[in-house]
């Protein structure tokens, strides 16, 4: 912004929320459930999936969506506003967790682990997209559930790469 006003530079600032995908880092709350999940069904764990907060509720948006918009705002967004990327809905992480769990080859157990809660952590994040909306037409396309089975293909992918590689 200070560089738009400044310097008249044509910036658009963005501001996405939780965007969620395949090859996402295993440091992440779907990848990491998607992680164990995948790891159970091979073998390689306890059919158990260890969490923190799960009454937490984001605004998960597919990345494939995410970067649409990104698109959509380099060639429609307007120099200098700020457009927040989301879907607009808020998920709870155990709505989260039971969507991947959905779709376990496996029966999974839950425990709650207090390491895994964050010191601190925000009950509610969600985002307004009507700017962007507005401005590009934009809405999430890739349905939050496909989002999820790509999640957890993607991880039975990694585990099934990680195990060939171990056995080489």
């Amino acid at each position: 912004m200070q560089y738009f006003l400044s310097h008249k530079v044509a910036a658009i600032r963005d501001a996405p929320l939780s965007h969620i995908g395949p090859r996402q880092r295993p440091e992440f709350v779907a990848a990491d459930f998607a992680r164990q999940i995948a790891e159970a069904e091979a073998g390689r764990r306890e059919p158990l999936v260890r969490v923190g907060n799960l009454s937490a509720a984001r605004d998960y948006t597919d990345v494939r969506d995410v970067v649409r918009a990104y698109w959509l705002l380099a060639e429609q967004g307007v120099a200098g506003e700020v457009y927040n990327i989301g879907s607009g809905v808020a998920r709870t992480v155990k709505s989260l967790l039971d969507g991947l769990i959905a779709h376990s080859r496996v029966a999974i157990r839950v425990e709650v682990d207090p390491a895994r809660f964050r010191p601190v952590d925000v009950p509610l994040t969600v985002a307004d997209p009507s700017r962007l909306k507005a401005a590009t037409g934009w809405q999430p396309q890739v349905p939050f559930e496909h989002t999820l089975r790509d999640i957890l293909d993607d991880a039975r992918a990694a585990v099934a790469e990680a195990i060939a590689n171990s056995q080489a």
